[in-house]
């Protein structure tokens, strides 16, 4: 039986994925370098600037003794957006506080920085209803390894099958896939409502219920 919900944040509770293309790419263009929005979305996506930035060395020659300043200016760039557009939005309000209502524990576990999660959750209003916020900063390793998920389902005192992980992106579905909690994939923020997370733990308990009927 569900008794979390353990949201990713960018994607998925803040529509948040070009404000850190535009950051990132802002950081880079200090130096001539770019990443082509195809790129960011089909190879980038979701993943930790650190890595992101590994990546362009790799497969573009950036310079390591760059990526300090890189990053630095990138979670700077980010911040600027975040402050001068990140707002409520009623849907996941609302979707959060019912859950909460009904009893369930509320995580966010997110591939950002520790202050970036902090300051979308208290723009968004949402860090009231969460019982733990988890950042990359919180584990060895970010997804697509699964620390994260792993650590915040332990946090909360739960087993991975008593866990539902929203996800929106393949390198965090693979990381909640591999936690061993259960996942519902989301294309949108607006597919992360009340009525499909509802549907989805109906689901997964159905399913829970159908099986000790049979032992």
């Amino acid at each position: 039986m569900i008794s979390a919900v353990i949201f990713d944040m960018d994607g998925v509770l803040i529509e948040a994925k070009d404000w850190h293309y535009n950051a990132l790419n802002k950081a880079l263009n200090l130096f001539g370098y770019n990443i082509s929005r195809h790129d960011h979305l089909t190879s980038y996506d979701g993943l930790p600037t650190a890595h992101k930035l590994k990546m362009l060395t790799v497969e573009h020659g950036l310079p390591m003794v760059l990526h300090p300043f890189i990053n630095e200016m990138k979670q700077a760039y980010t911040m600027e957006i975040v402050y001068a557009q990140c707002k409520p939005t009623f849907i996941h309000q609302y979707a959060l506080s019912s859950l909460k209502n009904q009893g369930y524990k509320l995580a966010v576990a997110s591939n950002s920085i520790r202050n970036t999660v902090e300051v979308m959750m208290e723009k968004s209003c949402l860090s009231q209803y969460l019982d733990l916020k988890l950042s990359n900063q919180d584990v060895a390793k970010g997804k697509p390894a699964p620390d994260i998920y792993i650590k915040a389902i332990h946090d909360l005192g739960l087993q991975p099958e008593q866990c539902l992980i929203v996800e929106d992106n393949e390198n965090g579905i693979r990381a909640a896939c591999a936690s061993g909690a259960h996942v519902l994939e989301v294309a949108e923020t607006t597919d992360v409502n009340l009525e499909n997370i509802l549907n989805k733990i109906a689901e997964i308990n159905a399913l829970c219920n159908a099986k000790e009927s049979a032992q």
